[in-house]
């Protein structure tokens, strides 16, 4: 991260009134510590709009020392499409549901971005997976993702029989609506509603979850982040499913093209206030230790 911070982007859905709100508490801070602020979106007029200015995203990554994403955990993900590859670091503040990303509540969002700008936030790499969809019409396309890799049917009511195979070793042969393909950082997204384990963020490791199997005994497994894994379509009649990373649709795969996934070499860098604690962020969200003992020691 840049220091001191000159320039700093808002990503978000400025057309959300609570969104907006925060936006708008932050541009009179940012200006008055000479802080420029760059958009991709128009932001309804406000005080201090002056110091806003509207950019294309590619301008974004390039130009910005701090990216602040406003919203859900979706918007950080959007962000983090728009910074990976470039040291950007950016700082999430949850104005949508759950936020597990997003994890800077409205009240502390002045303290956090004083922080950001001073420097003592604490530093969090996430390492990125990269998903390569292989076939006969485009022989490569790549994306890469931050939470997960998902395939999934593409007609509905019909389920896709594919097989996985893990550095170049048969594991099974799956039917249902798709399989999803998580980084840790994932792990507690679609993989979660799949009965996928919660992992801690920072460990090496890529859970494979599938998505509604016809076979009970298909259950989800843990892998190393060194694996190389790979999905392989079964011939079928109507059979076609489609290759998501992190929401962004990356194409279609039939039957006879590959879909590998690995991990990246790349990361994007999070920020969180002082004090930052996982354990405790997942019993906020989950609604977990609602006992009465004392653990704050």
């Amino acid at each position: 991260m840049s220091f001191p911070v000159r320039v700093c982007a808002f990503v978000g859905r400025f057309t959300d009134p609570r969104v907006r709100e925060s936006a708008v508490l932050l541009l009179p801070h940012l200006a008055a510590r000479g802080v420029e602020v760059l958009v991709s979106e128009d932001l309804p007029a406000a005080d201090g709009t002056e110091a806003i200015r509207a950019v294309d995203e590619a301008t974004i990554a390039g130009r910005a020392d701090l990216v602040i994403a406003i919203g859900g955990d979706g918007t950080l993900l959007y962000a983090a499409h728009l910074v990976a590859r470039r040291g950007v670091p950016l700082l999430g503040i949850n104005r949508g549901r759950l936020g597990f990303l997003t994890d800077v509540l409205p009240e502390e969002v002045i303290d956090s971005v004083n922080s950001a700008l001073a420097g003592t936030c604490e530093l969090d790499r996430r390492p990125l997976i990269t998903a390569t969809l292989h076939d006969a019409s485009n022989p490569r396309r790549e994306a890469f993702a931050l939470n997960d890799v998902v395939l999934q049917r593409l007609a509905t009511g019909r389920m896709i029989d594919f097989e996985t195979w893990i550095d170049g070793r048969y594991v099974n042969t799956h039917a249902g609506d798709g399989i999803v393909v998580a980084s840790a950082t994932g792990s507690t997204a679609y993989a979660l509603s799949c009965g996928g384990p919660i992992v801690e963020p920072h460990l090496e490791v890529l859970v494979i979850a599938p998505i509604s199997p016809h076979t009970l005994s298909d259950r989800p497994i843990v892998v190393s982040a060194r694996s190389l894994i790979e999905i392989r379509l079964i011939e079928r009649p109507d059979t076609h499913g489609q290759v998501v990373c992190d929401g962004i649709v990356l194409g279609e795969i039939a039957p006879g093209d590959r879909l590998q996934i690995q991990q990246s070499g790349d990361a994007v860098t999070l920020l969180h206030p002082a004090g930052y604690d996982y354990f405790r962020l997942l019993r906020s969200k989950l609604h977990w230790g609602r006992g009465n003992v004392d653990h704050s020691r």
